[in-house]
């Protein structure tokens, strides 16, 4: 198993806090796309080592899988696995400011449901973007 691989499926855990196992599952691996953990073209943990190690439902697994492959995070290649999926080509204009507030108001949501203040986070996502692109620039 390949070490960012092994590396996400030994950091993957579940809580009791009423959230869905497979919601809790794409979030994490959402996080270790963010946190740049995993990189475009890295395999996956399979589905099943993912069902076995968090001991839960293959098809919960695949339903966290199947979640990120619609949001095109990850691309799934029948007989070869799952890999992140590169990014894709610019929108126009137009379709990148649609989907950039798509994406604010999913965030504004999750933060508000989560009792958390949408301008902090705002702030706290351009910290991290700042951090990221001097780490690549770097």
């Amino acid at each position: 198993m390949h070490t960012q691989v092994k590396s996400l499926v030994e950091s993957l855990s579940l809580t009791g806090r009423g959230v869905p196992i497979y919601v809790q599952l794409r979030d994490q691996i959402l996080r270790a796309l963010g946190e740049g953990r995993l990189k475009p073209g890295d395999q996956m943990p399979t589905m099943r080592e993912v069902a076995v190690r968090l001991r839960i439902d293959l098809n919960t697994a695949r339903r966290a899988y199947d979640e990120l492959e619609a949001m095109g995070a990850i691309r799934l290649e029948r007989g070869r696995g799952s890999f992140v999926a590169e990014p894709p080509a610019p929108p126009d204009r137009h379709e990148h400011d649609r989907a950039l507030e798509d994406v604010a108001r999913q965030a504004m949501g999750l933060a508000q449901a989560r009792g958390l203040d949408p301008l902090v986070l705002a702030d706290r996502i351009a910290a991290l973007a700042q951090t990221s692109k001097e780490t690549l620039d770097g």
